[in-house]
């Protein structure tokens, strides 16, 4: 569905000869460098931290040191309570053996005291790091240029801070206590019987290998759980908080599409984190609990090898009270608190997002449109854009170009159900089309954040609303700060006086049952003229009211700096307009009201008697 307007051709084929990227919607995958960069910033906070406290870390490993003196000798005094034991007839040699052991294990207390001393030193000084970085952050996004206040700061010093705390100390116990009690536990098993490492060690470094494997796409699993998550919670509160806007637009369909993109979007995520978690029980179940099976598969090959009972309880002992507990944990908790960590980090550490580029001012007066070609980005562009009223429905857009220049009319008129509406909606960025690209001054729709579209454009639907308050509050509904001489200018230009006066003022509270919907719609496009945003778009928002009326609000909206798109209620409009595009649900047309009339049989039939009417 291609526009066809000879007077800009030239400008036409300048358009088509650029090339740039279609916004499709559709997440791009970050390059391995990338994601490598990110990893290196997400655990700079860690790595300097450690370099910080070698002191800290060396006592720690001083007492995890006596950690895995005590696993060493819980399975070694098994072994030999029965060998030397309880199995040569000598319970007291047993019972003595079995008392070393107890002793080893009741050692065990201090030993959990000196390391747990350890912990505040690394965990309070990166939760410091942290806040502190967070304040850093927090003040430069409010003091930058073009930057909001950061609604995410209190979260990051509160919540985000304490999660990355307790999830590092989970991690630092987890990951020493494994390492300790495996060294202990593979010394204790080599003392035993050196076989023993031929059954133990290929399974262990078997689950560790897949457990480490699935680290950053589990990692990657959770990021996009998080945002996920967060994309349904920000859904919400758009449609809670615009609501009232999105029925009196029409996009109730759009905007439940978007909800429930973002719902299976998270149901997705939350499925792969399942398939990840399965993942990590497999690599326990191989490391910690194969080698159960396979030292109780392989015991008359031990015994033949010389490998007493003892021995072999012993092993057990390793595997069953030491190794597996000690793999278990570690892999819940890099599993789950390290995940979460890294995703904590990844958020505290992100720099600061650029400055957003200027948005270009309106014109400061209507000027021709022939004088503005070619000077700056034009107000709207439709390339190749394909839309339908829903999933699997007949595209009503298809492959549609077009180009509105800045400070020109536009008159959109076709028969009822054509695409009219459909059209304005993409244009608001409020349906993203199958396919094509909508720009807003030189700038994908798609790419602009919903208060930058806000804005940009303004688009007035057919059943206008007027909220409970005074006549001027709705008049500055779009823009608050109105002086009253502007509200006084829209007034006079719309010809809202005698409306103002019959209500008993601007300042008087309205009661809007009592209004008319023409009267509706007249203060509708009151609210349009004060507006500052450089494009309007009106979706048949003058339908009820009067010939006289509706032709002084379109001079009246032309006038004002800025583009001006109206689906025609009236053909008269597009006697108005500088072009008209024509829809007839194959192709499109657009041009003057003259070349329309000899270029367009369906343009000639909608006039009927409008043909000949001057404007």
């Amino acid at each position: 569905m291609s526009v066809t307007t000879a007077p800009r051709t030239t400008h036409a084929k300048e358009s088509a000869g650029r090339t740039e990227p279609t916004s499709t919607g559709a997440p791009t995958p970050a390059p391995a460098f990338e994601e490598a960069t990110t990893t290196r910033r997400a655990l700079a906070p860690i790595r300097s931290l450690l370099l910080r406290r070698k002191g800290v870390l060396g006592k720690l490993a001083a007492w995890s040191a006596a950690e895995s003196a005590q696993t060493f000798l819980g399975g070694y005094c098994v072994a030999h309570s029965l060998d030397d034991g309880f199995l040569k007839g000598s319970p007291a040699t047993g019972l003595l053996w079995l008392a070393a052991a107890a002793v080893a294990i009741l050692l065990g207390a201090p030993v959990a005291r000196g390391i747990f001393a350890q912990l505040p030193p690394l965990t309070e000084s990166l939760r410091d790091d942290l806040v502190r970085g967070s304040v850093v952050r927090a003040l430069r996004s409010a003091t930058a240029a073009r930057h909001g206040a950061d609604t995410t700061a209190v979260s990051r010093l509160t919540s985000q801070t304490e999660i990355a705390r307790d999830s590092f100390a989970g991690l630092v116990l987890a990951a020493r206590s494994f390492v300790f009690v495996a060294v202990g536990a593979l010394a204790g098993l080599v003392s035993l019987a050196p076989q023993f490492l031929l059954v133990v060690l290929p399974p262990l470094a078997l689950g560790l290998a897949l457990f480490t494997a699935s680290l950053r796409p589990m990692a990657r699993a959770q990021h996009r759980y998080l945002d996920a998550d967060e994309a349904v919670g920000r859904r919400a509160e758009v449609t809670r908080t615009a609501l009232r806007d999105i029925v009196a637009c029409g996009a109730q369909e759009a905007t439940a599409a978007e909800n429930r993109r973002a719902v299976e979007e998270a149901a997705a995520a939350q499925r792969a984190l399942a398939r990840w978690a399965a993942v990590r029980t497999l690599s326990v179940a191989a490391a910690g609990q194969l080698p159960v099976f396979l030292l109780l598969a392989a015991t008359p090959w031990f015994l033949r090898e010389g490998v007493t009972a003892g021995a072999m309880v012993g092993a057990l002992t390793y595997v069953l009270q030491s190794l597996l507990p000690a793999l278990h944990t570690l892999m819940a908790v890099l599993g789950a608190a390290g995940a979460r960590l890294f995703v904590i980090l990844d958020r505290l550490t992100r720099p600061l997002p650029a400055a957003p580029p200027p948005v270009a001012p309106p014109p400061a007066a209507h000027t021709s449109v022939a004088g503005r070609t070619g000077r700056a980005s034009p107000a709207l562009e439709l390339r190749h854009v394909r839309a339908a009223y829903g999933p699997g429905a007949r595209a009503v857009l298809d492959d549609l170009d077009l180009t509105v220049e800045r400070g020109e009319h536009l008159a959109v008129v076709g028969p009822s159900g054509i695409g009219k509406s459909t059209l304005l909606h993409a244009m608001a960025g409020l349906l993203t089309p199958e396919q094509g690209e909508v720009r807003l001054l030189g700038r994908a729709i798609g790419a602009c954040p919903p208060s930058e579209r806000a804005a940009l454009r303004v688009l007035l639907p057919q059943e206008a609303y007027v909220f409970t308050g005074t006549l001027r509050d709705n008049l500055c509904y779009l823009r608050p700060g109105a002086v009253p001489s502007d509200v006084d200018g829209a007034v006079d230009a719309l010809a809202l006086r005698p409306l103002v006066e019959r209500v008993g003022g601007l300042d008087r509270t309205l009661t809007p049952d009592t209004l008319s919907l023409g009267e509706r719609q007249l203060i509708a496009l009151g609210r349009a003229h004060l507006a500052s945003a450089p494009l309007l778009l009106l979706d048949e928002a003058t339908c009820h009211m009067d010939p006289v009326a509706e032709a002084t609000a379109e001079h009246a909206l032309r006038a004002r700096p800025g583009t001006l798109v109206v689906v025609a209620h009236r053909l008269s409009s597009a006697l108005r307009a500088d072009r008209v595009l024509v829809l007839d649900g194959t192709r499109a047309q657009c041009g003057t009201h003259e070349e329309l009339l000899e270029r367009s049989a369906l343009y000639r039939d909608l006039m009927g008697h409008w043909g000949g009417t001057e404007r």
